[in-house]
């Protein structure tokens, strides 16, 4: 993670997961967040478990656990926003500021997800094809390569 793109996003995974926590514990003791509501407790809990697995191969630069945390924020997050939002646009009643509140935040979330899955994927492309100009002229030139000595021990001495 070389630059702070990488390092801003892993920020707001962190905070965006806090937020989910915060929101949880309020949803669990009877309280409210601002109007943010869980839409199921015992898969919220599962998903803040989840997510932190996917934190630490996102860390560790795994595009698997990127594409995981993708794939669960858009089965958790897509299904409230398809299940309520859509419907609510298409009645004549107008919206309600908490479902428009609620999806707003798991659009944020799967964005995020989103972002953190082409981040990676970008830093693996970069990487494998790597090139720096000021250097090639001496490490990918075989004149310059160390040659064997016909005089040196070609013995593999191995120590216990």
């Amino acid at each position: 993670m070389k630059n702070v793109a990488s390092w801003l996003l892993l920020f707001f995974m962190g905070m965006f997961w806090m937020f989910r926590i915060a929101v949880t514990l309020s949803s669990q003791f009877g309280g409210d967040f601002g109007g943010f509501i869980v839409f199921d407790n015992t898969l919220e809990i599962a998903l803040l478990f989840f997510t932190l697995v996917c934190f630490i191969l996102i860390v560790k630069r795994v595009i698997l656990g990127a594409v995981l945390y993708l794939v669960a924020n858009c089965l958790y997050f897509g299904g409230y926003i398809v299940q309520n939002l859509f419907p609510a646009l298409g009645s004549e009643g107008g919206i309600d500021m908490m479902v428009l509140q609620n999806s707003v935040v798991g659009a944020l979330g799967i964005v995020l997800a989103l972002c953190i899955v082409i981040d990676i994927a970008v830093q693996r492309i970069n990487t494998k094809h790597f090139s720096d100009n000021k250097t090639d002229w001496y490490f990918n030139n075989e004149k310059y390569d160390r040659k064997m000595d016909e005089r040196a021990d070609k013995n593999q001495y191995r120590t216990l």
